[in-house]
């Protein structure tokens, strides 16, 4: 395992990310423990059956990214990624009046292919 602090990581971002692909990092602030720091790679963690698909419904349910994205993540086709969300409990369509626009094409696409 290796570590950068705070001010490593701010000055140089992919050189921990390239430590990272090596062995986990550990990021300290201040000699305390802040953060760690994982390589995902598709041989290793994301490899693992339900991985990709539960880092895609988490990181959609926090809103941080789109549908569309967090389909792409779990390497679904859009569709089947939003009746999975759906059966989660989680929302398909949220958002202002744009994104409820944009999220009504794609449940139109979506119902056109079914």
């Amino acid at each position: 395992m290796k570590t950068v602090n705070v001010r490593q990581l701010k000055n140089n971002p992919s050189d921990a990310l390239r430590m990272a692909r090596e062995a986990p990092v550990v990021v300290m602030n201040r000699d305390q423990p802040e953060a760690l720091l994982f390589h995902l790679d598709d041989e290793g963690l994301l490899g693992e059956p339900g991985v990709r698909l539960a880092l895609a419904t988490a990181l959609y349910r926090s809103e941080s990214v789109t549908l569309g994205r967090g389909a792409k993540i779990a390497r679904m086709p859009l569709a089947d990624f939003m009746l999975h969300v759906s059966h989660e409990g989680i929302p398909v369509i949220r958002g202002n009046a744009k994104t409820l626009r944009e999220d009504l094409k794609n449940v139109e696409a979506w119902r056109a292919k079914r």
